[in-house]
């Protein structure tokens, strides 16, 4: 069942990428405003909106620059109704209609809202099949991290949860494997990660914390050969997503698929 959520900071989704992503998915939307002299280039995104019957407003871009608290809002911001995060169902139920192998992406802690929308976005363009983030001491889908994600949030679901330990355990039972991203482990091109899958991307600074590792079967590594130990989470989320996506499209074409 859909969790429905009110959008935070203002309910306003800004940028021509997010608000354009945000016209084709269907997402409920209450109006859309434009800076005055952005009229000739933001054209194709006023006309979808006219299309779908989006109430379209001219104001100063005083009005938009404090709308957006100092975000980069390049002239739009769309009013949105709410966020709908989705249920661990129907992030299966996605992969069982692309006859695929389910992969979803378990985020361990991440706070800062501009490596959530990153990771949205690696997930969505690897072809993961949904996101699961904890409800406490972690960032939610906020006008900041929709706009990291450059519009992936639209199409990418993404599950809040009360305990990730315990979601972890339900997904065992379904036939999951879940690889925990760490240090000092084998490395993530000598793990086999077909399959059902669920990848576990820890939070910053802090890594994986110790309980969930333990709820998992492997660890994944990325190996540093610099004087820095290791990378931003959503950089490792998506060497580690590519990787995957690796694995999937070579056994599917010896399959013959």
């Amino acid at each position: 069942m859909k969790e429905k959520v009110k959008r935070e900071a203002g309910s306003v989704i800004i940028g021509r990428n997010p608000v354009t992503e945000a016209l084709k998915s269907g997402h409920e939307m209450e109006k859309l405003v434009i800076a005055k002299g952005s009229e000739k280039s933001l054209g194709k995104i006023i006309a979808m909106a006219k299309d779908r019957g989006v109430p379209v407003y001219y104001q100063d871009r005083q009005r938009l620059d404090a709308a957006a608290e100092g975000g980069a809002h390049q002239g739009v911001a769309a009013w949105v109704s709410e966020y709908t995060y989705s249920g661990i169902e129907e992030i299966l139920q996605r992969a069982e209609e692309k006859g695929e192998d389910p992969l979803v992406v378990l985020l361990d802690g991440i706070e800062d809202p501009h490596n959530l929308g990153a990771i949205i976005r690696s997930a969505d363009g690897a072809g993961a099949h949904g996101v699961i983030i904890p409800k406490r001491r972690a960032a939610g889908i906020t006008q900041t991290a929709a706009k990291a994600s450059a519009g992936a949030v639209e199409y990418m679901p993404v599950a809040r949860v009360s305990n990730l330990v315990q979601v972890i355990g339900e997904l065992k039972e379904k036939g999951f494997w879940i690889a925990a991203a760490d240090m000092e482990e084998t490395p993530y091109y000598r793990k086999d990660l077909k399959g059902r899958l669920g990848l576990v991307i820890g939070g910053e600074g802090k890594g994986v914390s110790k309980l969930v590792k333990e709820h998992c079967d492997f660890v994944v590594s990325l190996p540093m050969k610099g004087r820095v130990t290791s990378l931003n989470a959503s950089c490792a989320a998506a060497v580690l997503l590519y990787e995957i996506r690796r694995q999937r499209d070579e056994a599917g074409l010896q399959q013959g698929l």
